[in-house]
């Protein structure tokens, strides 16, 4: 049977036909993913953290930077109970034979170069840790329950303090684990005696004498707490510490204003932001290095700066980059 349509009933179906392609375009279009998705890391709570963290634009290939190697520590363990956010806190004074499994996260640009809850100088390509009750300083074996990859840490800092994370490790730590790009990861944690880790490959313990100074600094903020002694870390990274030759370090001027953006353990990320800089900023950008306490750190400065309104002037642009939060420093 043959159907006649009228000039009206084409119309209706035309309308019902636009309608389905509508609804139809809409059903096939992805969905808008809301910036509540996307996944990002997760850095731990600390009491001086805030949530802004994140990983470093200058990269650099974590596989060459060795795990940190257990040291006998001669002097006192920073173990002394203490209160964050309401709650108290009460560290352990032995971590060999420390175990547990738990969710790990990581934090990273937002901290590095600050002194660690013991006074050391934090890295974010250095292999450490934060850890809650766990002595410090102390080693610890950290192994991926997902894909089983492990690292040696060392740890000497406190955290995290957020959700039921156990453990927070430096950037490196958890590229090296491979979770850095989630967040976190499902891990198990355990003690090291640095003693019984040597004997283990028939070598002697390396032994780290007390250090009376806390490694500081002009450019980093004071710890909070009282530090005790520490044993300064050994060279962790894979890149040869060499001085580095810039010329505006022997010529630096006594007078003006001087910025320093960054210390680094690693030479190369030091040049990195120098780089960096060097192409935002009008005045001299150079790398000043130091030696205190058995760490050589690499300073990013700027400088020097005719006024201190110029001074102002660099800060806020090198914040609003996101590149650091520059410090008054002086001539040394």
């Amino acid at each position: 049977m043959r159907v006649l349509f009228t000039d009206a009933s084409l119309k209706l179906i035309g309308c019902a036909a636009l309608g389905l392609m509508l609804v139809s375009c809409s059903s096939n279009r992805p969905a808008q993913q809301s910036n509540n998705n996307v996944v990002r890391a997760k850095p731990g709570l600390d009491i001086n953290r805030a949530h802004k963290d994140g990983a470093p634009w200058w990269d650099v290939d974590v596989s060459k930077i060795p795990d940190a190697t257990p040291t006998v520590h001669t002097g006192n363990y920073k173990a002394n109970p203490y209160t964050v956010l309401g709650k108290t806190y009460f560290p352990i004074q032995d971590s060999r034979n420390y175990r547990a499994e738990g969710t790990a996260s990581w934090y990273g640009t937002k901290f590095h170069g600050q002194n660690t809850a013991n006074g050391e100088v934090y890295d974010l390509y250095g292999m450490s840790a934060a850890h809650k009750t766990l002595p410090l300083p102390a080693y610890v074996k950290v192994t991926n329950l997902d894909n089983h990859r492990s690292v040696i840490l060392r740890v000497n800092d406190r955290g995290p303090f957020y959700s039921d994370r156990i453990i927070d490790l430096s950037y490196a730590a958890a590229k090296k684990l491979g979770y850095a790009e989630t967040g976190t990861a499902r891990v198990r944690v355990e003690g090291i005696d640095p003693k019984q880790w040597w004997a283990q490959r028939g070598q002697p313990a390396p032994m780290v004498l007390d250090q009376p100074q806390v490694a500081q600094t002009q450019a980093l903020s004071a710890s909070t707490g009282t530090v005790e002694q520490w044993t300064p870390p050994p060279q962790q990274h894979a890149a040869a510490v060499v001085p580095v030759q810039i010329a505006s370090n022997s010529g630096m001027a006594s007078n003006g204003l001087y910025l320093q953006v960054g210390a680094f353990a690693n030479p190369d990320a030091a040049e990195l932001l120098r780089s960096k800089l060097s192409g935002m900023v009008s005045a001299p950008v150079f790398i000043s290095s130091i030696v205190r306490n058995q760490q050589t750190l690499h300073r990013v400065r700027m400088g020097p700066i005719n006024s201190q309104g110029e001074a102002q002037q660099m800060q806020d642009s090198v914040r609003l980059a996101n590149l650091g939060q520059p410090k008054v420093v002086t001539a040394d």
